[in-house]
């Protein structure tokens, strides 16, 4: 079998049941239907690790300027200039240089004090109590005050900030992101923020975003309009929050899951950031990314016309056992290069050093208090969205 619409072989990602545990699903497709066809949403899938990393990369066959998300795509709604993750070359590349700057290696290695002293904050009055939640004490607590912090966020306003980036992601049982029905969120709620920094300059991205010039697509030397500074900064905030939350909520239930490799990384600190990468490819927060074919194209025998989506999944690539021998096995020992959870090429994600630092720093602070715990997954909740996946809740007790 090359191509499958058949009632056995069936992944929705709108199916909240089926993306409880998508990977009995995902070894199917990848066995039996390298190039998957959805009939009823009418996309088509590429599952195994060759495939999505040759698609990732060929930017000019499957296109990200009409979105990222099955639902945008299907939409065909206009993207604001900005949405990095929404553009090809060469506007894309104009675009991520002016943040790149902005994440430079440097600049994210002397942030370990400040999210470390985040950690702390947040962990050290749960020591004793024998309860603690990874999502609500801590994964939805620290990457949101690292952002705040480098946006230039006041901490007041960083709950309400983080909710809103949280919102744009999220999807009603069964139905698509509304997003693709009412149009992409406007960064209109930073606006005020803009506004006082304008007055106020300090050391942070939105600052530097007011002040940057650059080149664009016609020539023109200019700086960034109030629309574009708009949407960077709601762009930065979005996945400086999401992702790296459901990361530190798959380690509190993984780890929970392999508690002899819990206790190595007790025992040898030393092995928590390839633990971390491991984490990455077993559980991405992002399972898939879809992309606009731009031309006709042809897999196992049948030909994707153009016009088409084609969804890459990226958490079924991860446990290609083509790549990842016994891909369905965490080990914390594992060489996880290569794995897509942060994609390649083009759009490789700009975040990526900070996710890692804030996993690490949030693994190793709780490690350090807590070297035990079981989760309890009858009052844990995993998120409803059909593009991020993880827990808005996960307890544990230790």
């Amino acid at each position: 079998m090359t191509s499958s619409t058949t009632s056995d072989i069936r992944y929705d990602p709108y199916d909240v049941q089926l993306n409880a545990d998508p990977y009995p699903t995902f070894r199917l497709i990848r066995e039996e239907a390298p190039l998957y066809h959805n009939a009823e949403h009418d996309f088509f899938a590429l599952s195994r690790h060759e495939d999505v990393t040759a698609a990732l990369n060929d930017y000019a066959t499957f296109s990200s300027s009409r979105g990222a998300i099955l639902e945008l795509i299907k939409a065909n709604i206009d993207i604001p200039p900005g949405v990095l993750i929404f553009e090809d070359p060469p506007i894309h590349d104009i675009h991520r240089k002016l943040l790149a700057r902005m994440f430079t290696p440097r600049k994210i290695f002397a942030l370990e004090p400040q999210v470390r002293e985040f950690c702390a904050a947040s962990l050290d009055p749960l020591v004793g109590t024998g309860n603690f939640d990874f999502v609500r004490d801590l994964g939805a607590q620290m990457p949101m005050k690292v952002i705040g912090m480098l946006l230039g966020i006041p901490e007041s306003d960083q709950e309400a900030i983080r909710d809103f980036a949280n919102e744009q992601m999220r999807t009603e049982e069964g139905k698509p992101m509304r997003a693709a029905e009412e149009g992409m969120a406007t960064g209109d709620i930073f606006a005020a923020y803009i506004d006082w920094r304008a007055e106020h300059p300090s050391d942070d991205i939105m600052t530097e975003l007011l002040n940057v010039e650059f080149e664009d697509e016609t020539g023109t030397h200019r700086k960034l309009s109030r629309d574009e500074l708009l949407t960077y900064v709601n762009v930065v905030s979005g996945a400086g929050n999401e992702t790296t939350t459901r990361l530190i909520g798959w380690a509190g239930k993984v780890l929970a899951e392999h508690p002899d490799q819990r206790r190595e990384l007790v025992d040898n600190p030393d092995l928590i950031p390839n633990a971390i990468e491991e984490l990455l490819r077993f559980e991405p927060p992002a399972p898939h990314v879809a992309r606009y074919v731009t031309r006709d194209v042809d897999y196992y025998g049948t030909t994707v016309p153009a016009g088409s989506v084609m969804m890459l999944l990226i958490a079924a690539a991860n446990r290609d056992d083509r790549r990842f021998p016994d891909g369905d096995t965490f080990d914390i020992h594992r060489s996880t290069k290569q794995h897509l959870t942060f994609s390649v090429g083009t759009h490789f994600c700009l975040g990526s050093a900070l996710a890692r630092l804030e996993g690490r720093i949030a693994l190793e602070e709780i490690l350090k208090r807590f070297p035990e715990w079981e989760v309890d997954l009858s009052q844990a909740s995993l998120s409803p969205t059909s593009t991020v996946r993880g827990w808005d809740t996960l307890p544990a007790t230790f």
